[in-house]
């Protein structure tokens, strides 16, 4: 894990080492944007509002994750993230929060898959966004950091067929 903090954003790196799946099988699981519900811990709802899914400018609806924020008094979390950019070559792309009633404003995140030498492949997800009020950064970036073991272990059992 790297972070650093600033007084203007919290900007932090989490990454898990994919253990048996190779970067082109996991790659094509994130590429399927209105699909996040299919493998994030908690996330009950995640469908497309708007445009083609996988293309840069659609937009996703997601809801039901374990995230809350002090200004959320709803029983809901949800979020409006919109796909910025696509790189299917180098398997990253980017999104941002366009709406959302968990307090983070200026949100924007980066999802990689490396290719790695010697079969150390990873996944790293980088985050950037506004101080959240009622929160640390340091919890936030391990909530980020189970979610991301843990969704990474649910692709690669869906691609191997074991739980």
């Amino acid at each position: 894990m790297d972070q650093s903090l600033s007084q203007q954003k919290w900007e932090a790196k989490v990454s898990t080492r994919l253990e048996r799946a190779r970067p082109d099988q996991i790659w094509p699981l994130f590429e399927d944007f209105f699909g996040l519900h299919k493998w994030f811990p908690g996330l009950a709802t995640c469908h497309g509002i708007h445009g083609a899914n996988g293309e840069p400018g659609c937009i996703r609806y997601c809801s039901g994750f374990g995230l809350k924020s002090v200004e959320n008094t709803e029983n809901l979390s949800w979020s409006e993230e919109r796909l910025v950019a696509i790189n299917r070559a180098q398997m990253t792309l980017t999104y941002e929060i366009v709406d959302c009633n968990i307090g983070f404003k200026s949100y924007i995140s980066t999802i990689n898959v490396v290719r790695g030498d010697g079969g150390c492949a990873a996944v790293e997800w980088c985050i950037s966004l506004d101080p959240v009020a009622g929160w640390k950064l340091e919890d936030l970036v391990g909530k980020y950091e189970i979610g991301l073991q843990l969704m990474v272990k649910k692709m690669e059992a869906s691609i191997f067929g074991f739980s």
